[in-house]
């Protein structure tokens, strides 16, 4: 077995996103000329799991966006967002932000529906959002011009480190402070 997980472990070291049980699969049964079951891919993956959680590593296996993944753990962010913060290229800008938003929220959604809730242009940031693979087009509406649609896409979830759209936080998760007029008084 420590033969399949070292095999594993190398396809998913190189893999440049998730790597999904099926792609695994895919591959080794294309390596070996045999199928491999899911089940011993399952529990080969749990066992990198479990060595990966010691304190012997500064990275984990993680499953998000469908598949798995090795991430650095938290205890080694402030070394890691040193390392972000200078690739600012990748980084999202304020509006950029708030399209993703309304896309994340409203999908499938045209830009024209992005516009009227943010209030102000946004081919801009849709754009760059499509460069980053952040969204997608998902279609054209059946509206007037027949505009295209936009939704997240697999790059999306690996980003936000989640594993479908439900797992965004919600309104209700988010606390606002009561509205006051005046002072307070004892």
């Amino acid at each position: 077995m420590d033969f399949l997980n070292r095999h594993i472990e190398a396809l998913i070291f190189c893999a440049p996103e998730p790597l999904s049980i099926e792609e695994i699969s895919k591959c080794l049964t294309e390596m070996f000329a045999s199928e491999v079951p899911y089940d011993h891919i399952e529990s080969a993956i749990y066992e990198l799991r479990k060595k990966y959680n010691g304190d012997d590593y500064s990275f984990a296996l993680e499953h998000l966006g469908g598949g798995y993944q090795f991430l650095t753990k938290p205890a080694y962010q402030s070394s890691i967002s040193i390392l972000l913060r200078q690739q600012s290229q990748k980084r999202l800008s304020t509006a950029q932000l708030e399209t993703l938003s309304i896309i994340a929220y409203k999908q499938p959604i045209t830009k024209g529906e992005i516009e009227q809730i943010r209030g102000v242009n946004s081919d801009y940031s849709v754009q760059k959002l499509l460069e980053k693979e952040l969204v997608e087009i998902k279609g054209k509406s059946e509206g007037v011009g027949k505009p295209l649609i936009y939704g997240t896409s697999e790059k999306f979830m690996e980003y936000f480190g989640i594993n479908s759209i439900q797992e965004l936080p919600q309104p209700k998760d988010f606390s606002q402070p009561e509205n006051q007029i005046g002072e307070e008084r004892e």
